[in-house]
């Protein structure tokens, strides 16, 4: 934006970050930039951009929630009728952002999706609050209502539907796990000279790590 002040990345406090410096394990140097983002009171550190794009090459983007990252990938829910699951449907390739701006740090992923198990999504539905639970069912996620008050009507019905008893996961609601075959790590530096570390996924499963020109 014209007039907009340019912001100027402190590298000061920062830890090494170079080809020679990282560890071997994106996961890992994930785990580690993610509890230091925590620990500087980032807000909503899991926040993610997630984007997809459909059969014929169109792109959306939105924010979802990380919901668990290990060995295997990232994982996030939600509803298997939205606009995402139906773009995943069709091209199950995906990409995550993560942008964490008390720290000047994004870290890029990209991968395929696939659905976690029915299993794994209910245990997680499970730990949510009683009324995301009831918003899970009650939402008809990315289809046209008529209104706010559509919507308070069916969690209304929900409510004396369940009543005080448990409220089992909706079939058309669970998790998708992103396999990531790349994880870039940015770290911003003075003079827009920042950091960029490229983890590539080998055929041995083994990563490829590469340090890119900002």
């Amino acid at each position: 934006m014209r007039g907009a002040k340019q912001v100027e990345y402190n590298a000061a406090a920062m830890d090494n970050f170079s080809k020679s410096d990282v560890d071997i394990d994106p996961i890992r140097r994930f785990h580690l930039w993610f509890d230091q983002a925590v620990k500087a009171m980032q807000l909503d550190p899991d926040a993610m951009t997630l984007s997809t794009a459909s059969s014929d090459g169109r792109v959306s983007s939105r924010v979802v929630l990380l919901k668990g990252c290990s060995e295997r990938g990232f994982v996030f829910y939600t509803n298997y009728e939205s606009r995402k699951s139906s773009e995943l449907g069709e091209n199950p390739w995906a990409a995550l952002t993560f942008y964490w701006s008390v720290l000047h740090r994004q870290v890029r992923v990209e991968g395929r999706v696939e659905r976690v198990s029915a299993e794994e999504s209910a245990e997680y539905f499970a730990t949510r609050p009683r009324g995301s639970q009831l918003g899970a069912w009650a939402s008809p996620q990315s289809q046209e209502i008529s209104g706010r008050s559509e919507l308070d009507q069916r969690v209304a019905d929900l409510e004396r539907r369940f009543q005080d008893g448990p409220i089992p996961c909706p079939p058309n609601w669970g998790g998708f796990l992103l396999r990531p075959v790349s994880i870039e790590f940015w770290q911003g530096r003075e003079n827009r000279l920042h950091d960029r570390i490229l983890y590539t996924v080998q055929a041995d499963g083994s990563w490829r790590i590469s340090q890119l020109a900002p």
